[in-house]
């Protein structure tokens, strides 16, 4: 049975293969893109965290966090996690790589249309980040 951290990446997936595929090209699908990728990193985060029996019972990652700075980021997540993020394998690269994502996300969102490459460019990040999570 597919936990909820897997059934919402796979939706996210789902739309990005919907997006790649459609013959209207990425843009016509904008800004489910740019609510799907800020969905699906904020899932991979916390699905990361519970793999590593670190983040504490009943706790939601907020997508607006990864708006601030990368020390910022810290502090917000090391509240809800029982160890100091330095002993997180890799997490500084994995939220810079979300900090990157999130950086559009509403521009994306309620902004004017971006090209293909950037949209393209937006979908790599996210897989980026999911390579590195299922390590």
């Amino acid at each position: 049975m597919e936990n909820r951290y897997e059934e919402i990446v796979r939706e996210v997936l789902d739309e990005i293969d919907s997006a790649l595929k459609d013959a209207k090209g990425l843009k016509a699908h904008q800004r489910r893109i740019a609510f799907s990728l800020s969905l699906g990193c904020v899932n991979l985060i916390e699905k990361y965290l519970v793999k590593k029996n670190v983040l504490k019972s009943g706790v939601k990652i907020n997508h607006l966090w990864f708006k601030k700075k990368l020390d910022n980021v810290k502090k917000l997540i090391s509240n809800q996690i029982v160890c100091p993020v330095e002993n997180i394998p890799n997490l500084d690269n994995l939220l810079k790589i979300i900090c990157e994502i999130e950086k559009e996300r509403n521009e994306l969102a309620y902004g004017k249309i971006v090209s293909e490459d950037f949209l393209r460019k937006q979908i790599n990040l996210f897989f980026d980040l999911k390579k590195e999570i299922e390590k």
